[in-house]
Formats: C-alpha cells, structure tokens, sequence
C-alpha cells in the first residue's frame, strides 16, 4: 500500500499537477482506417443522430398540428431535444464519445481531442443519420410533415439574418463550451467528490438554448439537424437560410474552443512557458 502511495505521489510530481491531460489526437491518423472501433464509433454517430432527429422532429410537427393550446409547447419542445441529447452521449460517449453534432466535433478537432479523419468522417455520418431520422418522420406523418415546415430551421418573421446568426453562434458557443466543461479531466481530477455525470449539463444546456432561441431561428446549433430537416423538407426559404446554420455553429464551436482552451486551460500560457524553458536550456 505505501509503495502504492509513493509511485502515485511521484506520478503527480513529475506531472505537476493533480491530473493528466490525454495526448493531443494526430492531424491525421489513417491507422484509424484498419480499426473496426472507428467504423463502430461512425455506426453509433450515425444512429444516434438518426434517432435524435427522428424524435425530436417528430415532436415539432406533433406540436404544430395540436395547435398553439394543446400538444407540449415550445417548452416540451425543448425538453425533447435537451432529453434526447442526455439520453444519446449517455448511450454512445463510450463508443464513439457521443458527438451527435457537427459543431461539437469541430470543436473537438480544434481542441486536439479527435483528428481530422475522425472528424470528416464523423460528420459524414451525422448528416447521413439526420437524413434518415427525418425522412422516417416524413414517411410516418407525411401529410403533416409537408403542411406543417418540416421541422426545418429558418429566419423567423421579425427577425433579420443578423440576429438569427448571432444566435445560432452565441447559442453553440454555450453547447460546445459546456462539452469541453463536462470533460474536462481537471474537473473529474479535483471535483471528484461531486458527482456529475457529463451526459446532463450537456442535455440541459441544449435544452436552455432552444427556450432562448426557437423564437429567433427554430434553433438550429447542430448543423447536421438543421440539413438534414432541410434535405427532406426542400423548401426554397430554408436553403436561403440554411448557410446560418453551418457558419453559425462552426463561428460558436470555434470560440468555445479557444476560450476553453487559451483562456480557461491556458493553453497559450502553457506553450510560451515550454518554449522559454527550452530557450534557457
């Protein structure tokens, strides 16, 4: 026991710190390719997404054919999208790291927590599954589906581009940073005694973005949602708007990785202390 203690003391003295940050993920890594848990991994991103959009699609055109009094609300709403995300990085973080998102996978790249190829690929097959989950809403609700918007994101009345932008950006920003929050190993290192499951701030976060944002864009913060629903639905007005929610989401992950990682982690920091000492040596 005290040898085990001596090895785990010297262990967090050469590291100098109470925790150990993963190795940066390569830019590319074909290795990947030869593994079945990479395909694996893409299986379960893309059934995941599949059924995340399948569910909450649903539920938007349930609601909009109830009416403004009945069915579950734009808060019901919410909860079934924020719901579905906990349940899903709940089932699939230990396969593929439960991604389900564009945006967040972008931000993963950035921070050196995938590469590159993980990366294409993984948004490869969340547009594929987001695809699929809505074309089965259409094909169950078909009548609905086409006389009801499809699900699909776009400017609402009242609102220019502009604002429907920022939103997209401020609202991924607040997903993609509550990612890197919930994972953070320096936060499961030293908050060890509370008890956080990581799956839950993620999914509330999605939920109180789309109580802010449905009025403003039907909230978009995942780019393979918001093509998917825009493939299916194929509206002229959707495709106007659709860039919002690619550069939206991309500009929101971008910022969220930075200030994670150059401001919170001190990354930069970090580096030009590294690269000083070696001067000096």
């Amino acid at each position: 026991m005290s040898k085990e203690l001596s090895e785990e003391g010297q262990t967090h003295h050469r590291h100098g710190k109470d925790y150990v940050d993963p190795p940066p993920a390569p830019l590319i890594d074909k290795d990947e390719l030869k593994l079945w848990s990479f395909y694996r991994a893409l299986i379960a991103e893309f059934i995941a997404t599949l059924l995340f959009l399948y569910v909450t699609v649903a539920t938007v055109i349930g609601y909009k054919k109830s009416g403004p009094c009945g069915g579950v609300g734009l808060l019901g709403i919410a909860w079934a999208f924020g719901g579905m995300i906990f349940v899903l990085v709940y089932c699939t973080a230990g396969i593929s790291g439960g991604h389900i998102n564009p945006a967040v996978t972008f931000g993963l790249f950035l921070a050196r927590k995938v590469s590159l190829v993980r990366a294409v690929a993984y948004m490869v097959a969340q547009c594929l599954g987001a695809i699929c989950g809505v074309g089965l809403v259409k094909a169950f609700m078909k009548h609905y589906y086409n006389t009801l918007g499809g699900g699909a994101n776009a400017v609402q009345p009242g609102y220019n581009k502009g604002t429907a932008l920022g939103a997209e950006i401020i609202g991924t920003f607040v997903l993609v940073y509550t990612v890197f929050s919930a994972t953070d190993p320096k936060r499961s290192a030293r908050d060890s005694h509370v008890p956080v499951l990581a799956p839950l701030p993620i999914g509330f976060a999605v939920f109180m973005v789309h109580l802010a944002t449905i009025p403003i864009t039907g909230t978009g913060i995942n780019p393979a949602r918001s093509f998917g629903a825009a493939v299916i639905y194929n509206n002229d007005k959707v495709w106007d708007d659709h860039w919002i929610f690619w550069v939206g989401p991309f500009v929101g992950a971008l910022a969220a990785a930075a200030y994670h990682q150059y401001i919170l982690r001190a990354a930069a920091i970090k580096a030009l202390g590294s690269f000083r000492s070696n001067l000096s040596g």
